[in-house]
């Protein structure tokens, strides 16, 4: 056992560390295109205090972590070590929900949680939390919400960090905090819930919100080992619609009005073959239910909650129905062979351990950023051209949702291809780099910005990048947390 292995195993135990080739081979790499790194141990603490002992450890060694909260397959390349010799910090073990509080729509919990494991025991208090689309399995809800993916309900997040609220984090100089209501003097959860206390406000402690700067950071500032996260009362009553469009631009403006209006729960856009792939297990169903849909669709869900829900959803069905007949569409219960209700279905619960949009190929490589609605079909277009002139094959997914009540959209571009085809990998990964190219040039924002994003959003704003640079030295002067991922070369 070498000197690594003992000094690891002396804080976590050594049934927690391994350097065993094959645990190391599967943290290498993943799905992204980023370039294969072997890690030099793995190691799976079981608490704050481990983690802050680990920490401490590597700046003492000088030894590079990578902190990794869900459970594999990843795909976008944040958990493959950037530097040589790198331990994985896995924190995919530690899975306990620490309170909740239905008074307080509050949930605290630690990293290893998924999204299935919370809802679960939030629904024996009548609540549920707010859900990216289709999560995988052993997806971290932690892990999620620190990288900000984009929640269905875009109504309920007043900013583009809901539903974080505070967080225990060990910080890359060994520092252990508590943030925002939670800060202060008692660093004791339970304390703080006899007094009622149930780490709401996420501002703070003082002047700061330390919690941003752990958000889209991919583990290179500190490892959070609890969040609370604010929940939602479970719907009574819940209807899916769909509105279909042959064009994206049609649209548009429906979708500005109804979420100005702030009418219905869910809302996000789809292409037929995004739509078709996240609603059926195979390429074939896939493929010949897109033959039967509408080239675009809006999903739209409705909830009626505690107070008079059957009324309330039939209230805003209404009022969409009659912003949908303003703009020349339909609100439709069913389209193109498929049901609101199946689509609402689909992207409000966890898959299989892997993606759903690997059932159309084997693999996918995703490119998203924030922009505005109405110049999304701009980005459609720019895509379908990068793509003619890559000779990809295979027909492009795009989803687009709302995010912080509308102001902003999240627009992503799935893009399957099949592993095994060398060519065929070697062209979509061709396609990848050039369409995200083409996009930073037409002003999208790669507001998490992993492998080559890093360098096209860092490259234009070198004042910013500075900022940032220097940030990094306070809460982590040795450079151990996840080096690599912020770079603009």
């Amino acid at each position: 056992m070498d000197n690594l292995v003992k000094a690891l195993s002396a804080i976590a135990g050594a049934q927690n560390v391994s350097n065993a080739e094959d645990v190391l081979s599967s943290f290498a790499e993943d799905a992204s295109f980023e370039k294969r790194m072997m890690p030099r141990a793995v190691v799976r603490p079981q608490n704050a205090e481990q983690v802050q002992q680990i920490i401490k450890w590597a700046n003492e060694t000088k030894t590079p972590l990578v902190p990794v909260s869900s459970a594999a397959p990843h795909a976008k390349g944040d958990t493959v070590p950037g530097a040589p010799e790198a331990v994985i910090v896995d924190l995919s073990g530690m899975k306990k929900i620490l309170g909740i509080s239905r008074r307080h729509r509050i949930a605290v919990i630690e990293p290893g949680v998924t999204y299935a494991e919370l809802n679960a025991a939030l629904a024996k208090e009548g609540m549920t939390v707010s859900m990216p689309l289709a999560p995988r399995a052993g997806k971290s809800v932690i892990g999620s919400i620190l990288e900000t993916e984009p929640r269905l309900n875009a109504l309920h997040q007043w900013c583009n960090l809901d539903p974080l609220r505070c967080v225990e984090v060990t910080w890359g100089d060994g520092n252990r905090m508590y943030t925002g209501e939670a800060g202060g003097s008692v660093m004791d959860l339970e304390a703080q819930w006899k007094d009622d206390k149930w780490q709401w406000e996420p501002a703070g402690p003082m002047m700061l919100d330390f919690y941003r700067l752990l958000t889209g950071a991919q583990g290179t500032m500190g490892i959070v080992t609890w969040a609370s996260v604010r929940c939602e009362i479970l719907p009574q009553a819940h209807k899916g619609f769909l509105v279909p469009a042959e064009r994206l631009e049609d649209l548009i403006d429906f979708s500005y009005q109804v979420l100005r209006l702030r009418f219905g729960e869910e809302f996000f856009i789809m292409n037929a073959a995004q739509l078709s792939r996240l609603v059926t297990h195979s390429a074939v169903e896939a493929e010949k239910l897109e033959a039967t849909l509408p080239r675009w669709a809006a999903i739209v869900g409705v909830a009626g909650r505690e107070i008079l829900p059957e009324e309330r959803v039939a209230c805003h069905e209404q009022d969409i129905a009659d912003i949908a007949q303003q703009h020349g569409l339909s609100l439709e219960r069913a389209t193109g062979g498929i049901t609101g209700d199946l689509a609402l279905k689909c992207a409000n619960h966890a898959t299989g351990a892997a993606s759903w949009k690997t059932n159309a190929a084997g693999a996918f490589a995703d490119i998203f950023f924030s922009t505005t609605l109405d110049r999304t079909p701009e980005f459609v277009r720019a895509m379908d051209s990068v793509a003619k002139e890559s000779a990809y094959l295979r027909r492009v997914g795009v989803y687009l949702q709302p995010e912080n009540m509308g102001t902003s959209y999240h627009c992503s571009f799935t893009l399957p291809y099949d592993p095994q085809d060398e060519k065929e990998t070697a062209r979509t990964q061709r396609l990848f780099g050039a369409a995200s190219e083409r996009f930073s040039q037409m002003g999208a924002y790669y507001f998490r910005p992993y492998g080559i994003w890093s360098r096209l959003q860092l490259n234009r704003d070198a004042q910013s990048y500075k900022t940032l640079l220097e940030l990094r030295k306070i809460f982590d002067p040795n450079g151990i947390m996840n080096p690599g991922k912020m770079r603009n070369d």
